[in-house]
């Protein structure tokens, strides 16, 4: 049997030095943009209950979530979503707080994705959820607060705007399966023109089916809407694109400019959301960096209902973006090396420095050789003798 000690699950790996510092200052800069916007820091359980995603409107596909059970045989999932677990905690922890909830989390969701989609099925996210507020000022919130997260970690970005209600609306016009729905859905996420041909040639010539024929092909700017307005359609799906004219023109107004696409395409995969969604892209990432949107039912599945917006970004992409700005990690400005019987008197000093504000690096060696023969192969400038007499060298020799 193959040994697999040496390795990582697929989909998974291993995060080292530079990256860690990415990450790691990739969330300092997202929690102080979030907490200056009044947001405050939650999180939910890695395990949770399989229920909390199989419910009606808000399912994860079952061969999407890693599964295990309970001492009792109940099911369990590693937490494959955040904003389903926020709305769980809602329900249960914070229906006595004063509305609306600003939260924002820092934690890893976990999906296992086909395999030759290239996705980490170990994902870290970073976002917020504003649970208690519906309409235009909520909307500007949430995706104002998008567009600056991604401004903290690169200057080079756009957010597409779509409006979930719209497909729903269309495709509910169809005498269509639940399950031929979602292949319409995936087909239009993905921009596969030709299957979405193949799905719904056998359906007619309806106004609703040249509509969502026409759904993928419409991003840009204001002339996506303008087509989409020509179609004249009728009641709450007429209602819908009126809303997102009026929360696109808003947007402008934040300085967004040409960074501001829509996108009558984007079709969000959970189907949660009911409203307004939009994604962040960034260059040379093959997908959206941030995804997001209004699920203003989504809180009833776990107790009374309440208006909700969010977005997740994915912190492995920030990272990345962040990675590139810093300068390069600096050696320990001291190596204390203590000498037979100072080691003790050693672990002081570096107290006393570290304490000054200096890096150092306790000296693990034997002989002063072998740790000044260290210092000048890790770069460390200037060693400290610790013993009879306590001296300063540099290490490149001579000395301070």
């Amino acid at each position: 049997m193959k040994n697999y000690s040496k390795l990582t699950p697929e989909g998974v790996r291993d995060v080292l030095f530079d990256q860690c510092r990415a990450h790691r200052e990739a969330q300092r800069r997202l929690a102080s943009l979030f907490a200056r916007r009044g947001y405050r820091e939650v999180v939910t359980p890695g395990l949770e209950y399989y229920d909390v995603f199989s419910l009606p409107g808000a399912a994860i596909p079952q061969q999407d979530m890693y599964k295990s059970t309970d001492s009792a045989g109940r099911l369990l999932v590693f937490r494959p979503d955040s904003t389903l677990p926020i709305a769980r905690m809602a329900a249960a922890r914070l229906q006595n707080h004063q509305r609306p909830l600003r939260l924002y989390y820092c934690q890893s969701v976990y999906r296992a994705w086909p395999a030759l989609w290239g996705r980490s099925h170990e994902s870290a996210q970073m976002g917020v959820e504003l649970l208690g507020a519906r309409g235009l000022r909520a909307d500007l919130e949430v995706i104002g607060a998008g567009a600056e997260a991604l401004r903290a970690v690169t200057g080079d970005f756009r957010i597409e705007l779509g409006h979930a209600g719209l497909f729903r609306l269309l495709a509910g016009r169809l005498d269509i399966s639940p399950e031929r729905r979602e292949e319409l859905r995936a087909t239009i996420e993905t921009k596969n023109y030709g299957a979405l041909g193949e799905l719904l040639d056998p359906l007619g010539d309806s106004p609703e089916v040249r509509a969502i024929r026409r759904l993928p092909r419409l991003f840009g700017g204001e002339e996506a809407l303008a087509e989409a307005e020509s179609w004249d359609l009728q009641g709450s799906a007429a209602e819908a694109l009126a809303y997102l004219r009026k929360l696109y023109t808003a947007l402008q107004g934040l300085g967004l400019g040409s960074r501001l696409m829509v996108d009558l395409g984007l079709v969000q995969r959970n189907d949660y959301y009911t409203g307004v969604v939009f994604s962040g892209y960034v260059q040379d990432q093959g997908g959206p960096v941030l995804t997001g949107g209004r699920y203003d039912r989504l809180c009833g599945q776990f107790g009374p209902d309440m208006p909700a917006a969010g977005f997740a970004l994915d912190m492995d992409a920030a990272a990345e973006l962040v990675e590139a700005q810093l300068p390069a990690e600096a050696p320990p400005e001291w190596l204390v090396h203590g000498e037979p019987g100072w080691e003790a008197q050693a672990q002081g000093e570096l107290l006393r420095l570290t304490a000054q504000g200096k890096t150092c690096q306790a000296s693990v060696w034997e002989t002063r050789e072998e740790a000044l023969a260290y210092a000048r192969a890790a770069g460390i400038p200037q060693v400290l003798w610790v013993g009879e007499a306590t001296e300063a060298i540099l290490a490149g020799g001579g000395e301070e």
